[in-house]
């Protein structure tokens, strides 16, 4: 998936009612063809964290989404202080974030801030939990059925 398919019209939602940025494809739950661990890409959870994913593997994103962790809301023209892109481009990383449910804008005044939202981050951490767990399970199978010819 490409960063643009995350592109949002304005920052509110890119790919998030299955529209523009596609995600994995509509099944529900089920195996896996070797009978294991239930596929989790068929979990509306699961293709949200595709978005999150997908805009945290961009560099730009992801240290403007570490800038914000660290100094919490934080305007346009801090987040350009010291970038090598343009403050239009910094304005379009945000907009695809926003779209992914990474930040969101708030308004102070006249000026417009720039925040996390931890919501979807930690969505997506449950989504790479459930999957470490299901690797780890795949790998005690396939240990004892390595152990199970060795006898």
């Amino acid at each position: 998936m490409s960063a643009s398919t995350l592109e949002p019209t304005r920052h509110g939602g890119a790919g998030r009612d299955g529209g523009a940025g596609g995600g994995a494809p509509p099944h529900g739950g089920g195996s896996s063809s070797d009978g294991g661990a239930p596929d989790v890409t068929g979990d509306p959870a699961f293709r949200d964290s595709v978005l999150v994913f997908a805009a945290l593997g961009d560099k730009t994103r992801l240290d403007l989404v570490a800038r914000l962790c660290a100094g919490g809301p934080l305007s346009i023209t801090r987040l350009t202080a010291g970038a090598d892109v343009t403050r239009q481009a910094i304005t379009k990383h945000l907009n695809i974030l926003a779209g992914a449910g990474l930040v969101k804008d708030i308004r102070v005044g006249r000026e417009r801030l720039w925040e996390v939202e931890t919501r979807q981050l930690d969505e997506a951490r449950r989504c790479l939990d459930r999957i470490s767990s299901q690797l780890d399970e795949a790998l005690g199978r396939l240990k004892m059925a390595v152990e199970g010819e060795e006898h």
